[in-house]
């Protein structure tokens, strides 16, 4: 399972996608959008992606975690659209004989897919909108 969606994820889902006789660790991360960012009330968030590509660099993820690391399954999904406090935003599980490999997987998978995979936050606060790592637009009410 690797996919972007508008639909809301459920994170039971993800993690019955990893899930297998063969393992004894399954791990989930869920990405849940938070109420502040660097000071800042944030009040919703959004997410852009092209699918196709996005897809196309996750599933290169998936692939390079099956090379360097002992496990068996991984599924990744993220969201796209307007996301309120509370939301996850994306879901990563790894199944593994062992905790250890499914635990570095997990990590390595999310801290990759935020460098590398063309998806863009956009940030709503008291004051203004930001695209995560940009500035502030002054434009923004």
């Amino acid at each position: 399972m690797v996919r972007i969606q508008a639909e809301a994820i459920i994170p039971d889902e993800v993690l019955a996608a990893v899930r297998g006789d063969r393992d004894g660790a399954e791990v989930l991360f869920v990405g849940a959008v938070r109420n502040h960012n660097e000071g800042r009330r944030v009040q919703y968030l959004e997410y852009h992606a092209y699918p196709a590509m996005a897809e196309q660099e996750m599933s290169k993820l998936r692939d390079q975690a099956f090379e360097r690391f002992e496990i068996s399954e991984v599924a990744i999904v993220h969201r796209t659209g307007r996301m309120e406090i509370g939301d996850a935003a994306v879901a990563i599980a790894v199944a593994a004989p062992h905790r250890a490999p499914a635990f570095d997987a997990c990590r390595w998978i999310i801290d990759t897919l935020k460098q590398t995979v063309p998806i863009w936050k956009k940030e709503f606060f008291e004051g203004g909108e930001v695209w995560v790592d940009g500035e502030i637009d002054p434009g923004s009410s």
